[in-house]
Formats: C-alpha cells, structure tokens, sequence
C-alpha cells in the first residue's frame, strides 16, 4: 500500500485579540496602544480625520497599529471600526461633548457591533465617592458611567488616583525652588498617585483580560504630605519643610472665587479644576478603597514616587 508524502497541515497560529482605541492620539492613548502591542495584541486606533495624518498617528502605524479615521457623529462608520473588537478602550479626554457625547456614541457602536467589553475613559481618583458637584470633570464621567451601567455589555473602569507625573510642575504640592510640601488641610492623610506609563500598562494588560470586575482600584504608592516630604528629601538631596496653606474649607473658598474670576468653561483643566482635584484628594474622599488590584497582574512593577522625582534634579 503506497503511503502519501503529503505532511500534515501544521495547526493555524491563533488571532491575536483585537483591542480598539479611541484616544490614541493623546498621552495616555499613546501609551496605552504601545503597552497593548508589548502584549501582542492587534491595535485599531479611532482617530478624528484632522488628527489623521499628524505625527501621533505617524507613530501609532510604526508600531503597527492599524490607525482608522472616522467621524464620530457617522454611527455606521463607528459601528464598522468597532467590529471585530474583543474590547473597546477609550482614553478620549475632553469635556460633555466627549466625555459624554461622544464617548456615547462610542458605547452605542461597541454595543452595534458586538463587542463584549468597554473600558471607559476614567483614569482618575475614585470619583464613584464623591458628592455631585465637587469636581465638574468627575460629574461628567459620572453622567457617562450611568448610561454605561445600562448598556449591554460588560464595563471595567480603572481608577489609578493621581497621575504621579503631575508632581514634577503640573500638580502644586512639591515646589523644588522654595523645598516645600504645599497642602492644605491634614498632612497624614493618604494620597493615590500612579504614574502613565504604569496606569497604560495596567490597562492594556485589563482589556485582554475577559474576566475584569467593574472597577479596578490600583495605586503605584500611596502616600501622605508628610511621606511627600520625606521622598522629596531623599530624591533631590536636600531637606523639604511642610507648608500648610490654610484648611480644606479656606481651599473650598479658594475654588469658588478662582472659579467666579476665571470661570474659563470650555477649558479642560482650568486653575480651578485642578484646586478641585487636591481638594477631593486632600479630604481622603476620593481615596482609593482597599486591597487595591496592584497584584492583578503580577509582570508590572509599580514606580515609586521618587524615581519620578528623581527626575528633577
């Protein structure tokens, strides 16, 4: 009996997971789409048209990112882009009309398209404590987490605190020139700070997991003023005092007037939205409840406070 010489056909590879991103053009976005593409997943990324042929979207496709222009008000093409997808994450950072708009109608073309899971564009302190009207950015993504909760399909948000990168100019606590810890209200009250690099790395790593609860809870280290203090010292070589401001209520004023001088209400992060932030912090409101979900994924390994300071020198 003759035998064939055919070999046998070798088993397919499987499909890498398809992640879609909407807000790749932004600094999280970036990050995000690079920490996907570390953890071989295929990346498809929604950008506006304008944003299209910019260097961002240059650098999303030199990594191999599929990058997709389209128009958020045209649901059919939305719904198209969506298709395929295993889960949809948003890094989308605005205000209503993308927040909730158009981050809307991004869960609307995930739901169209069949896509099981939806990560939204949270990425921030645990607004889901805090009282309506304490901070108008946290407001909008509560308004958005409602319609989220309703819709059909299955939603993690992460919440990472404070982006520790904040703390080298952006965010007012560690001033270098005057070797102060700014603050007001109580300096042993526990801070959440984590930085970019590590919250894109925990979200990439939470979309190609199908099992993820509704929130995740993370925190590179958390940290009082007076820790602040102490990790200043040793980052830059010199001894930092504490400067206490004035109480939380003093600060809540603080905000109300900035607030009635300088309302700038189509700006993203005006001086008094970033006083709001401290304040919620600052009250141990928003902070992060425990055990946070630090060892969910066991290969990331969380930078310190001050090895991000440590860049100041």
């Amino acid at each position: 009996m003759s035998q064939s010489n055919t070999a046998p056909t070798p088993p397919s590879a499987p499909q890498p997971a398809l992640i879609v991103l909407a807000g790749a053009t932004g600094a999280l976005g970036l990050l995000i789409a690079h920490q996907l593409r570390r953890r071989g997943a295929a990346v498809r990324a929604l950008v506006r048209p304008e944003s299209s042929h910019k260097a961002e979207a240059e650098s999303l496709r030199l990594q191999g990112v599929e990058v997709v222009s389209v128009d958020f008000s045209n649901a059919p093409a939305l719904t198209a882009a969506c298709t395929g997808a295993s889960c949809v994450v948003s890094a989308l950072s605005g205000l209503r009309e993308t927040i909730v708009d158009a981050q809307s109608r991004l869960l609307d073309a995930a739901v169209a398209a069949g896509v099981p899971r939806f990560i939204p564009s949270d990425f921030s302190a645990d607004f889901t404590r805090l009282p309506e009207g304490s901070n108008r950015n946290f407001d909008l993504r509560r308004e958005f987490q409602r319609r989220l909760d309703q819709a059909p399909i299955q939603a993690t948000s992460v919440l990472n605190g404070m982006f520790t990168d904040l703390l080298t100019g952006q965010a007012p606590l560690i001033q270098p020139g005057i070797r102060r810890i700014v603050y007001w209200g109580d300096a042993d009250q526990p801070l959440d700070f984590t930085t970019m690099v590590d919250t894109a790395s925990f979200t990439a790593a939470a979309a190609l997991d199908s099992t993820t609860p509704r929130y995740l809870r993370i925190a590179g280290e958390v940290a009082s003023i007076q820790g602040l203090r102490t990790i200043a010292s040793n980052a830059l070589g010199h001894e930092f005092k504490l400067l206490r401001v004035g109480s939380l209520d003093f600060l809540a004023n603080m905000i109300r007037l900035t607030r009635t001088l300088m309302p700038a209400r189509n700006e993203v992060f005006p001086p008094w939205q970033g006083m709001q932030y401290m304040h919620n912090m600052l009250t141990g409101q928003a902070k992060l409840s425990e055990p946070l979900d630090n060892a969910r994924y066991p290969d990331i390994r969380w930078t310190p406070v001050q090895q991000v300071l440590a860049g100041l020198k």
